[in-house]
């Protein structure tokens, strides 16, 4: 199975959800009601989360977040309420019908959501400047990726120093059959492609992060498969003096 399947395979079931408004994938918000925001009803419609990334930070006005995955754009719209106008909230999403989708919530709501920015790009090559955000958090995307390694690099390199990196994303208790691994349906529901807890804190470490925080939400809510996974909350901060990882 080649990366270009598997992007091809993800981009396939996210492109038919962006115009359907069906949610798949982990489809389980468990802090949508907590977090006690109105978002457009055109982005929480195409949520696919498994979790809530702005539960685990606190972003101000005048910072700067990235969104990793942002599909619809439901956590872009809710990080843009909490910057404000002076800040800046960026999604980047591999699949052109979300980021148009996205684009077009926003034209809906005026300046209501001025400082949310959609960009198309792949997440193991981002369209970000080096050291611009405060925050770079994800829901349910990272765990699609065929190069997670990149991934980890490239938001320690967007980071600023002191910044965090805070996702929501799906994680193994211990590695799955190889059978498991190369199943494409599996791939593009989140699940084929997760990291084991200790895999996704030795691939942040590597990257440059400290301090790996793991918390499983909930357990095995995805659909049915005969192996256990978590939906996780993962926190990990970019130490504030340093050079800039590369690969």
């Amino acid at each position: 199975m080649s990366e270009l399947d598997i992007r091809k395979a993800v981009k396939e079931r996210y492109a038919k959800i962006a115009t359907s408004s069906e949610v798949e994938c982990c489809g389980n918000d468990s802090g949508l009601i907590s977090l006690g925001e109105s978002v457009p009803t055109e982005a929480s419609s195409v949520n696919a989360g498994c979790g809530s990334p702005l539960l685990l930070v606190s972003p101000r006005e005048g910072d700067v977040v990235i969104d990793l995955g942002s599909g619809g754009g439901i956590d872009v719209f809710r990080a843009s309420a909490k910057v404000g106008k002076k800040g800046r909230a960026i999604g980047i999403d591999a699949t052109p019908e979300m980021i148009w989708r996205a684009r077009e919530t926003k034209s809906k709501y005026g300046s209501k959501y001025a400082s949310a920015e959609f960009r198309l790009g792949e997440i193991e090559h981002m369209p970000i400047e080096s050291g611009s955000a405060d925050y770079v958090i994800s829901n349910c995307v990272i765990n699609l990726s065929p190069d997670k390694a990149a991934v980890f690099e490239e938001a320690f390199r967007v980071l600023k120093g002191g910044g965090t990196f805070a996702v929501a994303d799906v994680t193994l208790p211990k590695e799955i059959p190889e059978s498991a691994r190369k199943d494409m349906d599996s791939w593009s529901a989140c699940i084929a492609g997760a990291l084991t807890d200790s895999g996704y804190k030795r691939l942040l470490t590597s990257a440059g992060f400290r301090n790996v925080e793991i918390e499983h939400v909930s357990d095995s809510n995805i659909g049915e498969y005969p192996f256990p996974y978590h939906s996780s909350h993962i926190k990990a901060w970019k130490p504030k003096a340093g050079p800039l990882k590369s690969r």
